[in-house]
């Protein structure tokens, strides 16, 4: 976006939660859950965690710095900088049947901002895919989840 003005074209899905996350300056992170390996966790990472990714159009594989906050699994980092990065064994493909999406926000993002832009979200999923169930899930500090709104 900041280099030429306009987002780079993925799929519709990920075309869609870019545009919310520009829209509520918000991180918004798509995932394919059937490709984690146990749960996804966010936590800082020590450094040594294996991300996988794309450099010079290759695989590669690197490694988080140590105090970044990562997405992982049991196998290794998922995205990394909150949902700024992803990563490859992760990202949603048009073969992706279950998906899981994060919106994540920081004080003094307003409640009420994340509830509209997860809404948001879920009307644009419902147009694109009617038949989706979609479930939502509030989560507060140390993974619990909130009281519903």
């Amino acid at each position: 976006m900041l280099r030429d003005g306009s987002l780079p074209r993925v799929n519709p899905v990920v075309d869609l939660y870019n545009a919310i996350s520009l829209r509520f300056a918000v991180p918004v992170g798509g995932e394919n859950l059937a490709a984690y390996v146990g749960r996804p966790v966010l936590t800082i990472a020590t450094g040594s965690e294996v991300f996988d990714t794309v450099k010079d159009g290759q695989p590669a594989q690197e490694n988080p710095e140590a105090g970044e906050v990562v997405w992982r699994d049991d196998r290794g980092v998922t995205c990394r900088r909150w949902n700024w990065r992803q990563g490859v064994r992760t990202r949603l493909g048009a073969d992706a049947r279950r998906m899981w999406f994060i919106l994540e926000s920081l004080d003094p993002m307003p409640i009420d901002a994340l509830h509209d832009a997860g809404a948001a979200l879920g009307d644009g999923l419902r147009a694109m895919l009617p038949k989706a169930q979609i479930q939502t899930s509030l989560l507060t500090a140390g993974g619990r989840e909130a009281e519903p709104a």
